[in-house]
């Protein structure tokens, strides 16, 4: 094994040549992105592919004093505001969906939906309403719908692979859509680090690119038509739902076949889960339904300050459960600290990108990557690229989330390059990284759609990817078309 001495020398030599050609930028700067994106696929770890990409990057620009600068970087990142905003947001909205989970709200939203299934036709419209409706976060969203419509579709000999793809095509795209979401909390703050938004302004110049996330929107258009019969089933997902109308299910225990090693990010996963395991069956749709309203009109009344609704959202949800007397105020604490939890992964991933984003910085390579494809780049053809290119990497990585991190300071310094349409780009991206979530066969997404909805993970992944690829195909002819 190498010593650290024998690695600094190693670098010395090409930290020389980097070091020379300073004042312009050199090929040297790829090499921490292709570390990371390599790192990525291999270990479907985001969090350690971005640090040790930072690494390499901070070894290149100065190998004697790589420890003090990734000291220096990381303690920057951390004193950084956008940071600090989405760490409390993200552990905010965690804390609230643990709470929606355990008092029964969300299930009990499902119970009361499950009324009006009156065929097959209805039952999948209903987890069709129930997924537009639980936009918050696609945890959440995979979750609470598959088990509270199991049991109507299975009435109705619905095939558990179909309602995993119904479950799956409304949980991270529709939460993609909605600037009320973990995903737009988390991707505002990307856009402000990256200095395509300002400061606070992340949310304002997301919601900008909603109208192009074509994928998103293409996704639910399809799974809509597959629900209404327009678009019917074919391949395996026939195969599927002629064996549920002859009572041979082929779902199985995701236990009992699936090891853990298969989820993109495991830790949150299994913090989800256990959450519903522990959540009240007896829960009531007011519950539910009033600190979701509160959500959002607090938020509209703050000019669309998630942080200071949420705030008091909270504030007010935990006096309105406990005159309900659904929990003690200690368990409610210790819900809320779980409920945080299940957004480390997501909040590790954002400190790692900054760091990386930093490095990438300091190695020049936005300025690279300008200087080398602006002249070949057209602001036309940079919109279906970027959802190709990002779209492949997160179907290969299952890191919807941390491909956005490493791509966006890539992307953007290039699409001002060319004077690119921004909130084009933007929607590229944003549809690129809602594929990967949806058709990933080992994205976290994936994985609770398919658990949520008793379906084997594999049978629920190869019966949803045709159709996931009919919208992957249009939303890339479309990015064409509009640009």
């Amino acid at each position: 094994m190498m010593s650290a001495d024998s690695l600094v020398e190693i670098a010395e030599p090409v930290a020389a040549a980097a070091e020379a050609a300073a004042a312009s930028p050199t090929a040297l700067s790829l090499i921490p992105p292709l570390v990371v994106i390599t790192l990525a696929i291999w270990l479907k770890r985001p969090i350690l592919a971005l640090i040790i990409g930072a690494t390499v990057g901070l070894l290149l620009y100065a190998p004697h004093n790589a420890l003090e600068n990734f000291a220096d970087t990381s303690l920057k990142v951390m004193q950084d505001e956008t940071i600090g905003w989405l760490i409390l947001v993200c552990g905010g909205f965690g804390a609230l969906i643990g709470l929606l989970v355990h008092t029964g709200g969300a299930l009990a939203f499902g119970i009361k939906a499950q009324r009006f299934a009156k065929g097959k036709k209805s039952s999948l419209f209903m987890t069709f309403i129930l997924g537009l409706v639980i936009f918050v976060d696609d945890y959440l969203n995979a979750l609470s719908v598959g088990e509270t419509m199991q049991r109507v579709t299975d009435k109705f000999k619905v095939s558990r692979e179909m309602l995993a793809y119904v479950v799956d095509s409304t949980a991270a795209p529709v939460c993609v859509l909605v600037p009320l979401s973990t995903w737009a909390i988390f991707f505002g703050g990307l856009l402000e680090n990256n200095n395509v938004a300002g400061v606070g302004e992340g949310i304002h110049v997301y919601m900008q690119a909603i109208p192009y996330m074509l994928y998103a929107w293409l996704a639910l258009l399809v799974v809509f038509l597959v629900i209404i019969g327009v678009i019917p089933a074919f391949g395996p997902m026939k195969k599927a739902e002629l064996a549920a109308a002859q009572h041979q299910p082929e779902a199985v225990s995701f236990a009992d076949t699936h090891p853990d090693n298969l989820a993109a990010d495991k830790y949150a996963v299994k913090a989800f889960e256990e959450e519903f395991d522990d959540a009240q069956t007896k829960g009531r749709l007011h519950n539910f339904l009033i600190p979701m309203v509160m959500l959002v009109l607090f938020t509209v009344y703050f000019d669309i300050d998630v942080w200071k609704g949420l705030i008091v959202t909270l504030l007010i949800t935990l006096p309105f459960y406990a005159i309900q007397r659904l929990m003690s105020l200690a368990d409610m604490m210790e819900t809320m600290i779980n409920g945080f939890k299940t957004m480390l992964p997501a909040i590790g991933t954002v400190i790692a990108a900054f760091i990386f984003k930093d490095v990438c910085d300091k190695l020049m390579l936005p300025q690279y990557i300008i200087n080398n494809l602006a002249p070949y780049m057209t602001a036309q053809l940079l919109p279906a690229m970027v959802f190709l290119s990002m779209a492949i990497l997160a179907f290969a990585t299952g890191s919807s989330w941390g491909i956005f991190a490493v791509s966006i300071p890539i992307v953007m310094p290039l699409a001002y390059a060319v004077d690119a349409n921004i909130p084009l780009i933007i929607g590229a991206l944003m549809s690129a990284s809602s594929f990967g979530s949806q058709a990933c066969f080992y994205s976290d997404s994936t994985v609770l759609a398919a658990q949520g909805s008793g379906c084997n993970l594999v049978s629920h992944a190869i019966t949803q990817l045709p159709y996931a690829l009919i919208a992957a195909t249009l939303a890339f002819v479309g990015f064409i078309v509009i640009a």
